[in-house]
């Protein structure tokens, strides 16, 4: 295993989940080549690295951790942990709608070129990917995952694969379980990865679908499941025709902390997308965002599990992907 050694500087948990539980629940030949230790000898300071540069960003800039988090989501959801977002082009995934209003890339950056001084074409962009998400969750307050390592950057990135394959903020249940589900992920996992929004934020279009604008141009309520007071702030916030680079933040307590607030902000009917209100209302997860609600230390304990299974979805190793010299364009 690689050295287990936080170079943050204190709260941090380590998690060390039922790997060969969780990976009898993911393919198999998705994992046949990653490994604890892949980077051992090829490049022992990979995950220092890193861990240093996350932690440099994001203490310039808090809003890093919930970017670079959100960047992992899109990147394994299409095409699988692959670094297919990071490709750009005038059909990339970057660039189809749902996509532009991703960060982060600047970090990735930063680690591709540290890399490529230290150890050259050895560490490809979806191990950075991966490794510098878990450290976000890591620098804000959550646990500090150990996974594995050895994903191949892949070469296709089609922004007409996008919308397909990612969660919408005004999804029903039924349509967040089919696409989780197509992912090999659970309806726990669904309930426990969308504890991601406990930091980050979101413009203010992503939730807009909850409002209505009247004759007068002012904007009204009219998603009963949506706290009145919270929602009057959120119109304070994000007036009618407001700027697209307006932001809110995803959670209204403890924005810039990962824990369990996201999961008492839904029981107080403060979820910010219709995605995350039916989370609390719907029978068959209403009883585990009660149980995270009211036990942190569950939340991260089931949250480590469900990351390691996001992080290896659809993972390329060998010959099905390559080192990417830079994370923006294919070799």
């Amino acid at each position: 295993m690689e050295t287990k050694v936080s170079i943050f500087s204190q709260g941090f948990r380590f998690y060390y989940v039922g790997i060969f539980i969780v990976f009898a629940l993911v393919s198999s030949s998705s994992l046949a080549s990653l490994s604890f230790n892949f980077y051992e000898a090829s490049c022992p300071s990979v995950e220092f690295m890193v861990s240093n540069t996350v932690r440099s960003a994001s203490s310039s800039d808090p809003s890093i951790p919930g970017k670079l988090l959100r960047l992992l989501f899109h990147d394994c959801f299409v095409e699988g942990c692959d670094a297919s977002v990071l490709l750009q082009g005038n059909n990339a995934e970057r660039s189809d709608p749902a996509n532009r209003s991703l960060g982060g890339f600047t970090v990735i950056d930063s680690v591709k070129r540290l890399v490529e001084i230290f150890c050259p074409l050895t560490v490809s962009c979806a191990d950075i990917i991966a490794l510098a998400a878990r450290d976000a969750v890591a620098f804000t307050g959550g646990p500090l995952i150990n996974i594995p390592t050895g994903r191949r950057d892949g070469r296709v990135s089609a922004a007409p694969n996008v919308r397909p394959n990612i969660i919408d903020t005004s999804f029903t249940m039924n349509e967040m379980i089919k696409i989780f589900s197509s992912k090999g992920l659970s309806l726990d996992d669904l309930v426990i990865l969308s504890g991601a929004h406990t930091i980050g934020a979101a413009h203010c279009s992503a939730f807009s679908d909850r409002f209505s604008e009247d004759s007068k141009g002012k904007l009204k309520l009219v998603d009963p499941s949506l706290n009145s007071s919270y929602a009057n702030t959120l119109m304070k916030q994000c007036p009618a025709r407001a700027s697209s680079s307006i932001t809110v933040n995803n959670d209204p307590e403890t924005s810039t902390t990962f824990d369990n607030q996201y999961y008492r902000n839904l029981l107080s009917r403060k979820g910010l997308f219709q995605s995350d209100s039916v989370l609390s209302f719907d029978p068959r997860t209403r009883k585990l965002v009660e149980e995270f609600a009211n036990d942190e230390a569950s939340f991260f304990a089931s949250w480590s599990q469900s990351f390691l299974k996001l992080t290896s979805i659809g993972v390329k190793t060998g010959e099905e992907g390559e080192i990417r010299q830079s994370c923006s364009i294919a070799n």
